[in-house]
């Protein structure tokens, strides 16, 4: 993921992720199984190792949001792997059920690669992402948190570092922090 972000993933990778985080829902809910997609019909971008993340909506409420920063396997098979999770295990929700199904829909947020920074002033909110890391302790918010709620910056890095990274409202101070964007793909 050397590109710049906007030409990492081309109009037709798009689609072909969003179809596979589809069928891995579909084929989980009607069968019980994970998906197992063909690789073979797959661009080598959809085979690059990045961090992603899955939000499925039932309406327009968010009922799972989960995802890695980074991942050893191939982006294709994250996003069938954060599907499953986000729709069982997002601790937030209960776990969507068949009849959920038709009225779903999936925003898939692949990441591009992290950047550390020095001072806050070059967190650009709606633009980045934030990951907070102090020893053991870390927490993200995608660059979408920063719009839907309009927090200032200091907001943004204290939500996160309490409620995410769990080190205290002002832990960002002395934690490592990076910044990230995303390449957000939604279905209609």
């Amino acid at each position: 993921m050397h590109q710049n972000q906007g030409s990492f993933l081309n109009k037709e990778e798009r689609q072909q992720l969003l179809k596979v985080s589809r069928e891995c829902l579909e084929h989980y809910f009607n069968t019980g199984k994970h998906f197992d997609c063909s690789e073979k019909n797959l661009s080598g971008n959809l085979k690059v190792q990045t961090g992603a993340f899955v939000s499925i909506y039932v309406n327009s409420d968010l009922r799972g949001c989960i995802g890695r920063m980074s991942s050893d396997m191939p982006l294709y098979k994250l996003v069938q792997q954060m599907t499953i999770s986000a729709a069982n295990n997002d601790s937030r929700f209960k776990s969507l059920n068949q009849n959920e199904l038709k009225n779903t829909r999936i925003e898939l947020s692949v990441l591009t690669p992290m950047k550390r920074i020095d001072d806050i002033s070059e967190i650009e909110l709606g633009k980045h992402g934030i990951y907070i890391k102090e020893g053991y302790y870390s927490g993200t918010f995608l660059p979408q948190v920063a719009e839907k709620t309009n927090w200032t910056i200091e907001e943004f890095l204290g939500y996160c570092s309490r409620d995410k990274a769990r080190i205290g409202w002002e832990g960002w101070k002395t934690a490592e922090l990076y910044i990230y964007e995303t390449i957000i793909l939604k279905e209609n």
